[in-house]
């Protein structure tokens, strides 16, 4: 679409062309990009994991992680080459075409709200660990309101409720690791004079359940890195962001490898996979049987507010991207405003309400819920994470002859390793058809592809004005002004 005319400085603050606050420093990103890598996937999700797969889990958080580094290297390149609010949905406009950014802009805030659902339903789970007598839709209703509330300040203060629940979470796990270490190398009480790396291949092997549960647990791998891309949403609002969002990506490995394989590797040393189950926190139900209850509730919190933290970069991100769908004539025009925070309000109230949804989920099938929720989020993730490739692949063929400006953070081997990604997804889309539970993704897909495409097909000719009014003031820019005699007119005008 047309490039809105850059916004003045307000007050001190750097506003982006389509007025929000960048306010979001290096600290911000880092936990952010932290936050976004570690959610309620991990902390839930990792129990119905090792229930499935077994030790081998830990194998398969490592693949994944793999091309999840990959994914974000080539999101990365494409924010340097344009760091923009709606991140990807709008690559996907630019290099796909309208009907991709209308259905990747539109299917990742259905995503997020999905996300937002799933993460409510799991703030229920744990608040129910502590009171079993409240309903988990109580809970659901209560935390949901809550986020939205704060999402509503500045987008500093989001900036810094982000930074204290990443750092909640990145202490819980290294005092995790560091003590677990330290109960099984000085067998300290039953866990550690128990303990063994023996674990990890006794007990039926390290795939207890076959080769074909192992496949299966990618599809809960996959759940609990979706968020990562998140920081591709922050990227307008940053400050410094040549130098910020680079080293944010880059530290990707290393929080793979002590977050996800590093608490698994100790959490299935100090206990045989057998002891943990589907529907509660691995992490909760290990420190409660190293024999520190108090601990166990310490954890509970933590998981907590990685749900907590998950749920508000979800409506951050949304109310972002619905303010962008609504900029490029695809949203209600009403979400395209801020408010005197530099906030778009409307829309993260808009957001708020659809997440809404998951109340009324927790109410009717409570157990169910949190499966359910993330097997659909999962297809969300897996669409996206294709289109981030996808664009950056196009990008390069730009950039190669001479259409656009090159990115100095590349992808190193792009062309082969962007194949073996899109093979790695596709793998994860047909594995969901083979799990009961996850094949609700699979059913919930036509449904919510024939929706995507009907609002594209009823936007189109609204999207097509707006395209050709953008292509005409490309062209008049770019277009140097001819002296024309009489009776003539300009080329600009004679092309329109």
């Amino acid at each position: 679409m047309g490039t809105p005319a850059p916004q003045p400085p307000v007050r001190g603050v750097e506003l982006t062309d389509d007025g929000l606050a960048q306010s979001l420093n290096k600290r911000h990103i880092r936990m952010i990009a932290v936050g976004g890598a570690i959610g309620v996937g991990l902390f839930l999700g990792a129990g119905g994991g090792i229930a499935k797969a077994g030790p081998a889990l830990i194998a398969v958080y490592a693949i994944t992680g793999v091309f999840i580094y990959i994914i974000m290297r080539a999101l990365g390149e494409l924010l340097i080459y344009r760091p923009v609010s709606g991140s990807f949905a709008e690559y996907a406009r630019e290099f796909m075409g309208p009907a991709y950014g209308f259905i990747t802009g539109w299917g990742y805030w259905t995503t997020w709200t999905i996300i937002g659902m799933a993460e409510i339903t799991a703030a229920g789970i744990y608040v129910h660990w502590w009171f079993p007598s409240i309903p988990q839709y109580v809970t659901a209703f209560v935390v949901l309101v809550a986020l939205v509330l704060l999402n509503l300040l500045k987008v500093g203060a989001f900036g810094e409720a982000e930074f204290w629940f990443a750092s909640i979470k990145i202490a819980a796990i290294l005092a995790l690791i560091v003590g677990g270490t330290l109960v099984a190398v000085f067998s300290i009480g039953d866990a550690g004079r128990n303990s063994s790396l023996a674990h990890l291949w006794d007990h039926g092997g390290a795939a207890p359940h076959g080769w074909m549960a192992v496949l299966l647990a990618f599809q809960i791998v996959v759940f609990s890195y979706q968020g990562v891309e998140l920081i591709g949403m922050t990227a307008a609002e940053t400050k410094n962001r040549d130098t910020v969002l680079p080293k944010a990506i880059n530290s990707i490995p290393w929080r793979i490898g002590i977050f996800y394989v590093g608490s698994l590797l100790v959490l299935l040393t100090l206990f045989p996979w057998t002891e943990f189950s589907a529907g509660e926190s691995p992490f909760v139900k290990a420190l409660t049987h190293i024999g520190l209850p108090a601990a166990g509730s310490i954890m509970n919190f933590v998981v907590l507010t990685s749900a907590l933290s998950s749920c508000s970069s979800g409506l951050f991100s949304n109310g972002r991207l619905l303010k962008r769908l609504a900029s490029d004539g695809v949203a209600p025009g009403r979400f395209a405003a801020v408010n005197k925070g530099h906030v778009p309000a409307a829309a993260i109230l808009a957001s708020g309400a659809a997440m809404m949804l998951g109340v009324l989920v927790n109410a009717v099938v409570p157990d169910q819920a949190f499966v359910y929720i993330s097997s659909v989020a999962t297809l969300g993730a897996i669409w996206s994470w294709l289109v981030i490739i996808v664009c950056h692949m196009i990008y390069r063929r730009r950039v190669a002859r001479g259409e656009v400006h090159e990115s100095w953070f590349k992808l190193p081997l792009a062309t082969p390793l962007s194949w073996l990604v899109i093979a790695f997804l596709t793998f994860v889309t047909v594995i969901l058809g083979f799990d009961e539970d996850n094949r609700i993704a699979l059913y919930a897909l036509p449904v919510w592809a024939g929706a995507l495409i009907g609002g594209y097909l009823y936007a189109r000719p609204k999207i097509a004005v707006r395209e050709a009014a953008a292509a005409r003031a490309t062209r008049a820019a770019v277009t140097p002004t001819v002296a024309t005699s009489a009776g003539e007119e300009p080329a600009a005008q004679l092309a329109d």
